[in-house]
């Protein structure tokens, strides 16, 4: 199955309510007809990985918002 890279690995801080900012890399890919948002550890551990509803390709910063969404879940759990 292709993967289409979307936005490549990008390093980012993100600030997480109740909890100290957490740096994470991540990138927005397509694979088959599914879009997903895959988020590492600095240490290139995996940490998430969310699947995107179709049609969600964004702007760039809305992938941080999204981000965050998702890490204040994995860290919540």
């Amino acid at each position: 199955m292709e993967t289409c890279i979307i936005k490549d690995w990008t390093v980012s801080e993100v600030e997480v309510r109740g909890c100290a900012p957490q740096a994470v890399r991540y990138r927005v890919y397509r694979q088959g007809g599914k879009l997903f948002l895959d988020i590492h550890s600095p240490k290139c551990e995996p940490l998430h990985t969310l699947e995107l509803p179709e049609g969600m390709v964004l702007e760039e910063n809305s992938y941080e918002v999204l981000l965050r969404y998702a890490l204040t879940d994995v860290i919540a759990a």
